[in-house]
């Protein structure tokens, strides 16, 4: 049997206009920062923002999507569209890392003075502060919600605020210091942190794509809970568990008394399913019902080999 659990997400499309919206602002702000100094630093930290853009609109799509019900042709619905769009995420900001890494190597072999350095810095902390708001925005729905798509989104704006300090205390120091060649090197770290980034997430929703076992505290409550129902009549066997965008699944064997009545075990596996969507959200539950008795219950999939 299956059922799913009564909890329903909100549309979650509002978060994606908000870093859609945020994400125009912050590019206008860092190419007036990139254009008044001529920072190489703040031109990498513009680009960036470019992608977060890309990102957002990706991210309000993929939202779109998810949102839509299981139907004939996705009979469990659409929830692994916030992978592909994480993982475009992460693409795009390879991309924009390598962009930055040429323009920082052209810097480099060709130093330019920086030219009202104050003022675009003043600007670049302005859009900093704007991305940090929004960036825990982000997060704080994502986990919320279950988003991997906003959590993504937040922290690649989280990452760009961090790219941003360091962008600003690049541009200071050559201010400082005089020494030209400091901008690009800047710049290189932070193309190099940025690919880190985007490697992780492509990780993580490949990850996901390929079916990954719930976390270990989720499987922890899942086990609680079959302990609770475990007696000398009653054993779980086989239980599976996945990951597919913010839905849980779990699927397992059910072992009673061969001499129970269907309606008795339809009870208890009733019971089962009902605390397991009392302790986990956007759970669906699968409970195939099994004789104790009969030896053949006890088999399963193994799963370090191919089962046929």
């Amino acid at each position: 049997m299956a059922n799913a659990s009564a909890t329903s997400r909100p549309d979650l499309t509002r978060y994606a206009l908000l870093s859609i919206v945020t994400a125009l602002v912050v590019i206008v702000m860092k190419l007036i920062a990139w254009r008044v100094s001529g920072s190489v630093g703040l031109l990498s930290d513009a680009l960036e923002s470019v992608v977060n853009l890309a990102a957002a609109i990706a991210a309000f799509f993929a939202l779109r999507v998810v949102a839509k019900p299981a139907d004939a042709e996705h009979n469990f619905g659409h929830a692994k569209a916030e992978y592909f769009s994480a993982v475009f995420e992460g693409i795009l900001i390879v991309v924009a890392a390598i962009a930055i890494i040429v323009a920082a190597v052209d810097r480099l072999l060709h130093p330019a003075e920086l030219e009202a350095v104050g003022l675009g810095l003043a600007i670049s902390v302005a859009a900093t502060v704007l991305n940090g708001a929004v960036a825990v925005i982000l997060l704080r729905a994502g986990r919320r919600y279950r988003s991997m798509t906003l959590e993504a989104d937040g922290k690649h704006l989280l990452t760009d605020v961090w790219t941003t300090v360091g962008v600003i205390v690049g541009v200071f120091l050559v201010a400082v210091t005089g020494w030209l060649p400091l901008d690009a090197i800047v710049a290189i770290l932070v193309a190099v942190n940025i690919i880190v980034v985007g490697a992780r997430l492509i990780w993580r929703s490949g990850d996901g794509l390929l079916d990954a076992a719930l976390p270990a505290v989720d499987l922890t409550t899942v086990n609680d809970v079959l302990d609770r129902f475990r007696t000398d009549e009653v054993a779980f066997h086989d239980v599976r568990t996945r990951e597919s965008g913010h839905e849980r699944y779990v699927q397992m064997h059910m072992l009673v008394p061969g001499v129970w009545s269907v309606d008795r075990a339809h009870d208890v596996s009733e019971r089962v399913e009902d605390e397991l969507h009392a302790a986990l959200d956007h759970l669906r539950v699968s409970i195939h019902i099994e004789p104790i008795e009969d030896p053949r219950a006890y088999e399963s999939w193994r799963l370090d080999s191919n089962p046929h």
